[in-house]
């Protein structure tokens, strides 16, 4: 007569998983799975929060001074628009990775990918067609060009997480159209101190609402 099987040895020894075991397992799993699917990293945001702040403020610290208002040296000029590049791709191959695989509404849809690159490059094209036209330098070169992709790049992003019923991202396009509304009542020099402390400060609590996410769900029932 062939022997009873032990259904009983630990796990240490090669047996089965006991439920608290098997619990632990799953929510080690489930918190893993989370940070790899997150549309954003929170590391990632922290350093896109400072590095905004770093490169706005050192405009406002060129142009602080000016009286009348006329525009910032040649010299930060490319470090802003390269930045603001840089974030549109950043913010799209991080949500396009976070969703590769993944099918409906959770995957940006090209026309809405197609939407904010308008929005990004349109900012840019109408603010040579305001330079050739004479529009005075306290909007061209102040106003317009911080507050502007803000507003229009914000409200966009809210409606399409919206759409999603993804509100924690709906509320940090709100947060970005709110920072750029501040930044047009700061003035042309106080615009670029208002706009990189608005950015950093919505970059800096998304990064920590996300982390508190993640605590709660391993913490949690």
């Amino acid at each position: 007569m062939n022997p009873t099987p032990d259904t009983t040895a630990p796990a240490g020894n090669g047996g089965n998983f006991d439920p608290q075991q098997a619990a632990a397992l799953l929510d080690q799993t489930t918190q893993q799975a989370r940070r790899q699917f997150e549309p954003a990293q929170p590391w990632l945001l922290v350093i896109r929060g400072v590095v905004v702040l770093a490169v706005l403020g050192a405009v406002w610290l060129n142009v602080r001074g000016q009286h009348p208002y006329q525009y910032p040296t040649a010299a930060v000029i490319p470090f802003v628009i390269a930045f603001g590049v840089l974030n549109l791709i950043a913010t799209l191959t991080v949500r396009r990775r976070a969703t590769a695989g993944v099918s409906g509404r959770s995957r940006l849809r090209p026309a809405e990918i197609a939407v904010l690159t308008v929005i990004w490059v349109g900012v840019y094209v109408v603010m040579g067609v305001m330079i050739g036209a004479g529009v005075s330098d306290r909007i061209v070169y102040g106003l317009y060009p911080v507050t502007a992709p803000l507003i229009l790049a914000g409200l966009a992003w809210a409606v399409i997480t919206a759409t999603r019923a993804d509100w924690q991202s709906c509320g940090t396009g709100l947060a970005v159209a709110i920072t750029g509304a501040v930044a047009l009542a700061a003035g042309p020099a106080g615009s670029w101190l208002a706009a990189g402390t608005g950015l950093c400060v919505t970059l800096l609590g998304s990064a920590a609402v996300i982390v508190w996410r993640q605590r709660r769900s391993v913490v949690g029932p």
